[in-house]
């Protein structure tokens, strides 16, 4: 209970002080910091208790400057616990400066000047009067203040009318802390003596804490929007959990000498579970989205998927946290603000990178020509490294009518900016680009006139300012000669069907079969896989590419590439004949570009060659890659056709000691990696009632937990 007409008292123990003992600690007084840490406070009369505070009528402490902190460096917090410290008096029994007023008995050591001086005194050095046993204690508000003015009334900084006390109170602060550290031996204290810093140090420490306005409550943050999509399963959702948690490290990672150890590698699972759980039209748990997000901020092929599956609720809560802003750039399916031009404009004109990046991605995919006409009324105020990436943005529903803008980026002060203009103008057939290219093609390549069988090459002398302008670089790669150089690039650039006209009507097959004279052959073919992949051209891709019994060193170009622009049935079997003709060596990249899960004759082949590989003695882990690839890519369904494989077989003669046991290792990984799989799917596909119903619940829950307190 407090006393009668007064104020709780002070507690009779404070906690350390740091800036107080260092300041002790540091400068040559008379005690030891030891004696000092010893001493054991006590009041007036002797009994260790805490003497009482001032009565409630005593006048109160001014608050301290607007922003200044009220108990620096852990010391008392509020104006009733401020006592005026002078001279290292009276400590707690951990060394702190003790709370409340300084009687006679808390100077145990010192003079008895010095105590009567830090008691008696009716004007202390802090610059008010100090009683003994319970008067007021006023070293912060005395008509002159220590730290040299009066106490003057002032609005704050927020304009809430805060007491403002003249004087440069950080600084003369930072003096003192320097000063105490560094000792009075190495540097001249401040006043010219340890006296003088001890005095000013005590003024000082009451004034900064005489007390402080409390912070200026901030504005309520919106409540997450609402996702009206299905809520998981809750297999699902404990599943989703699992995966996240290993992500970053755990079962089925590579272990010594490169072998992978035999649980399922969860994180390599995460992709194809978004996919499904999209596919499904699921919402992500609301206690997951960090979680996913910090997943999505790891690894970027996990960012459209993921994002797709948070939902709105990810974008709200990425505005918080800057290491998820790029979720505001990538959320390729985040909704428009608002309908009105007035705030697409607003938010254009004055929204962060990120936020004006999503926004001009969302107006070109519902209106091209508005996001152009966006872009456009600020291109010239942009920044490079901004162009650059607002330019990338156009590959969204590109067309001819933004062939006139990208012409004029071809005059940008900025190469890099150039350089994307001419490569998004090289994919429409019909731009004018496209047509200085082609004519600059024909005067480089043609027919053999002599015979009609060949084609012969003159590539260009000289790069000069149009071509260079054209998005044609002047200075070659190391290795690569300049005329081969700019001749690669003008192909690339070139229409595909120019060539049929060029040499006399011919398929793609027969053309890319005719001979090439002088050595060309290479480069003209490497620039034509360029154009093909560039240009989407299946026909010329599955011209270049070949057949798959054929050498593998056939062309130049790159056959994962070409690949890749063949529909996906074509691709699993071209693959799977490519894997019974040349095995695995050379397989990994071709693969990677087939679709999931790989259709059964493309699986048939990889086991197969796999088994091929054991039976030769060969270890497993040289086949890692391909191996970690089945897992993630064979159809589920094959786990239990692959079970006996798993098998520890016995070890024949010749064969490598335990490659036997390696092997039968890696694939009751790939089969529990298969019922993994399996088992996921069934929980994504889970539709009862009980689940959705539990989950809609759980979610709600979930929700008003995300809520701010009063919205």
């Amino acid at each position: 209970m407090p006393p009668a007409g007064g104020r709780r008292a002070a507690p009779a123990e404070a906690t350390r002080s740091v800036p107080g003992e260092a300041l002790r600690d540091a400068v040559d007084g008379t005690e030891t910091a030891g004696a000092r840490r010893g001493t054991r406070m006590t009041n007036a009369a002797g009994n260790g208790t805490a003497p009482a505070c001032e009565p409630e009528s005593a006048p109160r402490e001014p608050e301290s400057a607007p922003g200044t902190p009220s108990a620096p460096y852990g010391a008392a917090n509020g104006p009733e616990d401020a006592p005026a410290v002078l001279h290292g008096a009276a400590t707690g029994p951990h060394g702190g400066a003790a709370t409340g007023p300084v009687s006679a008995s808390d100077a145990p050591h010192g003079t008895p000047d010095e105590r009567h001086r830090a008691v008696g005194d009716t004007h202390s050095a802090a610059g008010g009067p100090v009683r003994a046993a319970g008067g007021p204690v006023r070293a912060a508000g005395g008509p002159h203040h220590a730290a040299g003015g009066p106490v003057r009334q002032g609005d704050g900084p927020d304009g809430a009318g805060g007491r403002r006390i003249s004087g440069g109170s950080g600084e003369e602060w930072g003096e003192l802390v320097a000063a105490a550290l560094l000792g009075a031996e190495r540097r001249r204290p401040p006043g010219g003596s340890v006296r003088a810093l001890l005095d000013k140090a005590a003024a000082e420490t009451v004034r900064r804490r005489a007390g402080a306005r409390p912070a200026v409550p901030g504005r309520r943050p919106v409540p997450a929007p609402e996702d009206t999509r299905t809520p998981l399963p809750a297999a699902a959702e404990r599943r989703l959990a699992a995966l996240l948690v290993d992500r970053a490290g755990g079962a089925g990672q590579t272990g010594s000498a490169g072998r992978r150890t035999a649980g399922p590698d969860l994180g390599e699972l995460l992709p194809q579970w978004l996919a499904e759980a999209n596919a499904q039209g699921y919402r992500a748990p609301a206690a997951l989205l960090p979680a996913l997000l910090d997943a999505a901020r790891a690894r970027t092929d996990l960012r459209a998927e993921t994002l797709a599956f948070a939902g709105p609720r990810a974008l709200w809560l990425a505005r918080y946290n800057p290491d998820w802003k790029f979720a505001l750039r990538d959320g390729v399916r985040q909704q428009l603000p608002d309908e009105e031009p007035e705030a697409v404009d607003k938010l254009w004109q004055e929204g962060l990178f990120a936020e004006r990046m999503a926004l001009l991605s969302a107006v070109r995919r519902r209106d091209p020509a508005a996001g152009l006409r966006l872009l456009a009324s600020t291109w010239r105020t942009e920044r490079a490294e901004d162009r650059l990436m607002f330019l990338d943005a156009l590959r969204q529903g590109l067309g001819p009518a933004d062939e006139p803008f990208l012409e004029r980026a071809l005059s940008d002060r900025s190469r890099t900016v150039r350089a994307t203009a001419a490569e998004l103008l090289a994919t429409l057939p019909d731009s004018a680009l496209a047509a200085r290219m082609a004519e600059r093609a024909r005067s480089c390549v043609a027919l053999d006139r002599v015979g009609g069988t060949g084609i012969v090459v003159e590539a260009p002398h000289e790069c000069d300012a149009d071509m260079q302008r054209d998005g044609v670089m002047a200075k070659p790669p190391a290795g690569r000669g300049e005329r081969a150089w700019w001749l690669s690039q003008i192909v690339e650039a070139t229409p595909l069907g120019v060539w049929q006209e060029r040499l006399g009507g011919l398929s793609p097959e027969r053309i890319v079969a005719l001979p090439v004279a002088d050595g060309w052959r290479d480069d003209l073919h490497a620039a034509w896989c360029g154009a093909a992949v560039r240009q989407g051209n299946a026909e010329w891709a599955r011209a270049l590419i070949g057949e798959p019994t054929e050498p593998f060193a056939q062309g130049p170009g790159d056959p994962a590439k070409l690949l890749s622009v063949l529909p996906e049935e074509e691709r699993g079997a071209w693959a799977a004949r490519f894997i019974a003709a040349h095995g695995l060596s050379e397989a990994f990249r071709i693969l990677g570009v087939c679709g999931v899960p790989w259709p059964v004759p493309l699986g048939r082949a990889v086991v197969d060659a796999l088994e091929i590989a054991r039976e030769a003695g060969s270890y497993p882990w040289s086949f890692s890659g391909v191996m970690g690839l089945a897992e993630r890519c064979l159809d589920p369904s094959d786990a239990e056709r692959l079970a006996p494989l798993a098998a520890v077989p016995g070890e024949r003669e010749g064969e490598s000691p335990g490659a036997g046991a390696y092997w039968a290792e890696s694939f009751q990984r790939l089969v529990a990696t298969l019922r993994l799989r399996s088992a996921m799917l069934a929980e994504l596909r889970e539709h009862d009632g009980s689940s959705q119903a539990e989950g809609d619940g759980t979610d709600r829950a979930e929700h008003d937990a995300d809520r701010p307190r009063g919205t």
